[in-house]
């Protein structure tokens, strides 16, 4: 029996281990060659060994069961002894190279005799044999990304690898107040300041959605403790004064979301009423034949084709009339063959009477022929060029084109509502309440602000400026002559001298847009649409150029964009679009990076695409089974911690790390403002009796903003 024995494989399932202890082992801890071990401690290891591999397994279930032996003898003692259990899970294998590797693939035989685990052992399974910084790092399959250590091994760091956590999405998931901010601010800071084989991160994308506005301290840091990565990460902060998104960037799926057409009557006109104004330049210069001389080309057609008395009369009466108003036209179809054709049957009034009620004569058969055969050919090729235009119209709707907004209201439904055949006082009628609508939002400034629904003229290259913008890459378009809001925001953001001055020529590689203050009508829209412009914007980099723009985008409070289950009777348009980029965002370089305290209330769609799970404190009974729904069953018994874990402790799995592990996450420094109150300590104390100032926080208040002392004067003392 080998030294390092502590027991032996007494029943194996498909990744549990059940082990019983050594009799001679008489407490918790056996002694080695190098040092004292410890065995059977929730969240240790143990060495099942099978040829030249070792199987690495987690303790996660220990108890002792009192067994009773009766005598040789049969005599009526009994003599009872106490057998001590472990209950393992197989996580992972040490090969004979001593690489370690998740998953096992060679099970345990029943009397297998267990191990405890040595230095060596942990050095393979924290993957510590080499001296940080003494080899190249392999960014592929190599986990080097100290984010915490082992609360069961405080020597040994636990390590991630960031290709695999940011490719395939993650989700951090726990408690309010278990530390989720405070994860990923130290995770995103671990990434600055660690040393890429003698590199440092210089041209990185992280967009970050502050539900709570709290990230700003985490990346700027305060004057009593700024970040030490300022100038490197160059966090870009983007308040409600720059967080303004153009409405003409919205497709027809966006408008549908945010204004509620009616499905019957009201869509069809407001989407025929988006595709000319945002066609408007077409519209204009597009000349068509309107609709009433269509009808009543059409009837001619098949008044030649039926050959009757029908014919007759409309040669007699209103022909000529008829072609000369048709010539008058100004259109930019060809009449030529449509004139020839009306000539040819006006030819024919020479041969009929109309001595009392109806038209005498007869009309030649021949000339009837060929006229309906020009008729619908001409007729074929107007419907033909008349459809390419309307197709164009249709595919513009989904374009990022500027049009005004007002005109749309004051034009624009006018004119759809007028093309609609049959069209009268009815259909304005049931179209006037959609009106409405759209004229309140434009009138409320907490809509119409954000979406710049009262922007008078187009801003020159709009879209291009809005996604470096949101990208962090101003820099690569800014110039200073312009004089758009996105160019004015970032200038003023240049000349700050605080901690919120960015470097020039440099790009943001942390942005962080506040949404704390948007309103909650027009926060799923506006959400959405960033996140499809983002998507939309990194399909269309050329194929040779697909995954060089790698890019982050972190969802703070994830249950308010992607929620399982409807809020009313629609489908979230935010959660549509980062369905799609879980689903779709891998190849493009899109990561989603999730965090919320209420997983069971995510989309599923969503969190199923995830790979890589961060688990804080969970105690509500259904998140808790939720969560064991997404992971492998394997990771089960890991899981049974949840509810009891500690503050700033976690439970990491997938394929970020080497292998599932509980870890203590590094502080974040400087630390997201997002603490816990001190009631005591604050209800103890002397205030100022200026605290709060209720008069300036309602001022800031009914103006849409957030109180700053700092750039308020100081209050002057009333006089006697």
């Amino acid at each position: 029996m080998s030294e390092r024995s502590i027991g032996k494989v007494i029943s194996v399932d498909g990744f549990r281990a059940y082990i019983r202890l050594d009799d001679d082992l008489k407490s918790l801890y056996k002694s080695g060659y190098e040092d004292i071990f410890e065995v059977a401690r929730i969240n240790s290891y143990v060495i099942i060994p099978i040829g030249s591999d070792k199987i690495v397994a987690m303790v996660t279930s220990v108890r002792s069961i009192d067994e009773t032996e009766i005598g040789k003898n049969k005599e009526a003692i009994f003599l009872t002894k106490s057998a001590r259990y472990l209950v393992a899970t197989m996580i992972g294998t040490i090969e004979n190279s001593g690489k370690y590797i998740q998953g096992v693939y060679n099970y345990p035989i029943l009397d297998n005799p267990v191990w405890y685990v040595t230095s060596q052992d942990l050095d393979n399974i924290f993957d510590q044999k080499k001296k940080e910084g003494s080899e190249e790092i392999n960014f592929d399959d190599d986990y080097y990304l100290p984010i915490g250590t082992s609360p069961s091994f405080s020597d040994y760091k636990i390590k991630i690898n960031p290709d695999k956590f940011f490719g395939k999405h993650a989700a951090i998931l726990g408690n309010t107040g278990s530390g989720k901010s405070c994860t990923f601010a130290s995770i995103i800071q671990s990434m600055f300041d660690f040393d890429y084989n003698g590199k440092k991160l210089k041209n990185a994308h992280i967009i970050i959605f502050d539900t709570n506005g709290e990230y700003k301290q985490a990346f700027q840091g305060t004057k009593e403790n700024p970040s030490k990565n300022l100038e490197l990460v160059n966090p870009f902060h983007i308040d409600k004064d720059g967080m303004k998104v153009p409405f003409w960037f919205m497709n027809f799926a966006d408008f549908d979301y945010l204004f509620e057409p009616t499905s019957g009557t009201q869509a069809p006109v407001f989407k025929h009423a988006l595709g000319l104004a945002k066609n408007q330049t077409q519209t204009f210069s597009q000349k068509l034949i309107p609709q009433v001389f269509i009808s009543r080309l059409t009837t001619i057609l098949h008044e030649c084709e039926e050959n009757d008395f029908k014919i007759k009369n409309t040669i007699f009466d209103g022909l000529d009339d008829f072609g000369r108003e048709l010539n008058a036209l100004d259109t930019d179809f060809d009449k030529t063959n449509l004139l020839n054709a009306l000539r040819e049957l006006v030819k024919e009034k020479a041969k009929l009477t109309k001595p009392g009620q109806y038209v005498n004569g007869n009309v030649s058969s021949a000339v009837l022929t060929e006229s309906s055969v020009i008729l619908k050919s001409e007729l074929s090729l107007y419907y033909s060029s008349a459809n390419k235009i309307e197709i164009t119209k249709e595919r513009n709707i989904d374009l990022p084109i500027y049009f005004n907004f007002q005109d749309l209201l004051e034009r624009f439904f006018d004119e759809a509502i007028s093309e609609q055949e049959n069209s009268g006082n009815r259909l304005r009628e049931f179209v006037s309440t959609l009106r409405l609508r759209l004229q309140s939002y434009l009138g409320d400034e907490r809509i119409s602000q954000p979406l710049l629904l009262n922007q008078p003229e187009e801003i020159i290259s709009a879209l291009a400026k809005f996604i470096s913008f949101i990208l962090g890459d101003f820099c690569k378009v800014y110039n200073t002559a312009d004089t758009d809001l996105f160019t004015e925001y970032y200038k003023k953001n240049l000349e700050k001298t605080d901690l919120e001055k960015l470097a020039e020529d440099k790009p943001n590689q942390v942005t962080i847009i506040d949404m704390s203050l948007l309103p909650f009508e027009v926060l799923e829209t506006i959400t959405g649409l960033i996140g499809r412009l983002i998507l939309d914007f990194t399909s269309r980099l050329p194929e040779s150029d697909r995954g060089k723009l790698p890019m982050v985008i972190a969802l703070e409070e994830a249950q308010n964009y992607i929620p399982e289950k409807n809020r009313g009777d629609r489908e979230s348009i935010a959660k549509k679009v980062f369905e799609r980029i879980a689903r779709e965002g891998r190849k493009y370089g899109i990561s989603l990076l999730v965090s919320s305290q209420r997983p069971s209330e995510l989309s599923k769609t969503v969190l199923s695409q995830c790979n890589s799970f961060i688990i804080h404190r969970l105690q509500n009974p259904e998140d808790q089974k939720y969560v064991r729904q997404l992971v492998s069953a394997a990771n089960e018994d890991i899981l049974q911690q949840l509810p009891i874990l500690p503050q700033q402790h976690v439970v990491i799995m997938g394929d970020a790390v080497r292998t599932p592990v509980q870890a203590r996450m590094n502080n974040a420094n400087p630390r997201p403002n997002s603490n816990n109150p001190k009631f005591i300590e604050n209800w103890t104390a002397d205030l100022d009796k200026n605290f709060p100032n209720y008069v300036k926080i309602a001022e800031a208040w009914e103006k849409g903003e957030k109180y700053n002392p700092s750039k308020i004067e100081p209050d002057i003392e009333p006089e006697e």
